[in-house]
This record gives C-alpha cells, structure tokens and sequence, in this order.
C-alpha cells in the first residue's frame, strides 16, 4: 500500500526572543510564575518583515534542502494557520509563489492548535488516494498580532514561529512496521467556542480581534480530550504506549503534557518537550518540535512516533507514524 513518509524537516523562528523576564517590564507577572503554572521560559516574536507566510516559506526551504529536494518536486502545499498574511488568498499560495513554485495546488487548513494533525491527515489522504506524490506540510504562525498585550493570562503564553515536513508517497507492505503515516484520528466539538476564540473576523467586527481564553476550561478538559485521540490510534494499530519511540505533544503547556504522558503510561524521557524555548506556536509547535528533535538525532528513521493536539474550537486529534 501508499503510506506518506517523512522524506525532510525544517523550522524557521523570528529574530527576537521575548524572555519571562522581558515580560515582567510590560505586564504584572513573573518569571516564576509563568514557569511555575506553564513551562514557559522564553518565545520568540515576529518582528518588522517577518510574517506567517515568510516564515512558513524558511521552513519549507529548510524542509526541502534536508530532503535533497526542490520546490519542483513538490506537487501540494498544506499550511496550518490560524494568522493568515491576508484574509485570503490562503498563505499557502503565498508560500508557493515564494517558492518560485508556479504547478501543483496549495491551500490552508484552520483547526488552531491541532491545525498541523489536521494538515498531516489531509496531506496523507491526498497522497494514498494518488493525487499528489509530494506534499510541503507546514504549520506557521505570528500569534503575537491576535493577542491582547495587557492581558496578562494570555500574552505570556503564546509565541511566532513555523515548522515544515516533506512527506512522499512510498510503497510499503501494509503493516505496522511500515514507515509513513499509520493511523489518523481527528476529532472536534464547537460547543466550546467560547472556551477559546478570537473576537474579530471578517464577517463579524471586521477586526483582526483578539485572543481570548477560559484558561482552567481549556485545561480541565485537555487532558481527556488528548488521550482519546491516542488510544483511538493504538486501537486503529494494534499498538500500546510501550511499543512509542516519542510522543510529540502540542506544545502549550508542561502540565497538560506530563498530565497526558501519565495517564497514558508515558515516560516523560519519551516525550518531546520545547515549550521552555518556543511557548505556544499553535499550529507550528508540532513541526517545531518534530525539527529539533531529529535535527539533534533523538528521533531516528524507524522510531515509531505519535504526534498530538488540541486547539480553539474544541479540535483535536492525532497522528501515529513511523519516521
């Protein structure tokens, strides 16, 4: 059968770091309590010149180059944004013309933090169903343009960035040891919205708006909503928590990670965690996460490795694939 496999990764990040302690100058907080409630130590912020689309487009340079590819060789682009560069077209032609890339097809995804899942399933049906070979997927955020600067519960948590996987069709037996993309398992509940949303849009207040969260609700159903999606994945395979080289959760918040790794019987040296460097990319944090750890040879070709995430709306859900 067609599995998507993993062919190259890479990540951009903006030039400035906003530290905890950076942060204690503009709002009432602390760099012990940001740590202390999130993990959070740091984020990098877009500056001048630097957008979702431009960093979207470093990150898929820096995917394709690990890759040995060209944006030639690419037949489909996905990007996962919730802070497009414009309202339309999506940001992901954007990042095709940027690419000098004028074939193919490209288009944006919107699921928040559970965007790049959404993405990596999409990517994957493309591909087994025989309409695209090669697939650029991207997650790439400026989430520092939708937040409320004096809001002190939520402007410490978020940060800019973008991450980028080549994926190719690549024939493979049909078993679990194949590499590529195993299961998928997405899900999503708007019963939620007002948990987690924006308060501007288009149709609505003709705003950009604002980032605004119930940060106890979001937390309170995180970790249930987490699992789910992963057992759904062991199922779907026939696999357990034992037979997990990495979990690549989302990275939005230490406790809701470990949370999720002990209640699925993770260890925690299994599980990649970089929201001490990055905070919040939405949905860039996966990728992100992904390209630090291959990039430092944590994550190895053969490891079987489970990516996670929950997002505004409610969405969720997960991917199971073999690097």
């Amino acid at each position: 059968m067609i599995r998507a496999v993993v062919r190259g990764f890479g990540a951009a990040l903006p030039k400035q770091v906003l530290t905890n302690h950076d942060l204690e100058k503009k709002v009432d907080t602390s760099d012990e309590w940001i740590v202390q409630r999130t993990g959070i130590r740091q984020r990098y912020i877009a500056g001048e010149g630097e957008t979702t689309a431009s960093l979207g487009a470093e990150a898929a340079r820096a995917a394709l180059a690990n890759a040995g590819l060209t944006p030639d060789d690419i037949d489909l682009i996905i990007v996962a944004t919730s802070t497009p560069d414009n309202t339309f077209p999506a940001t992901a032609v954007n990042i095709q013309n940027r690419l000098g890339m004028h074939h193919g097809f490209a288009f944006d995804v919107q699921a928040v933090c559970s965007g790049f899942v959404y993405a990596m399933a999409t990517a994957d049906g493309y591909i087994r169903g025989g309409m695209a070979k090669r697939a650029l997927v991207i997650g790439a955020e400026t989430f520092s343009r939708i937040l409320d600067w004096n809001d002190r519960t939520t402007c410490v948590l978020f940060g800019d960035g973008a991450g980028a996987l080549v994926l190719e069709a690549t024939e493979q037996p049909g078993e679990t040891s194949d590499r590529g993309i195993l299961t998928s398992s997405l899900r999503s509940d708007g019963s939620h919205k007002e948990k987690l949303y924006v308060d501007g849009g288009p149709s609505t207040t003709g705003t950009v708006g604002h980032l605004r969260m119930e940060g106890r609700e979001v937390f309170k159903h995180a970790v249930g909503m987490i699992t789910d999606v992963i057992i759904a994945a062991f199922e779907a395979t026939g696999t357990t928590a034992d037979d997990l080289d990495w979990l690549v959760p989302h990275q939005a918040n230490r406790r809701i990670i470990e949370g999720s790794a002990k209640k699925l019987g993770i260890p925690m040296e299994k599980v990649v965690v970089t929201v001490d460097v990055h905070g919040n990319t939405s949905a860039a944090s996966i990728p992100l996460a992904l390209a630090t750890a291959a990039g430092d040879g944590r994550i190895k070709q053969g490891d079987l490795v489970m990516l996670e995430a929950m997002g505004g709306g409610f969405t969720w859900g997960s991917v199971l694939l073999r690097w």
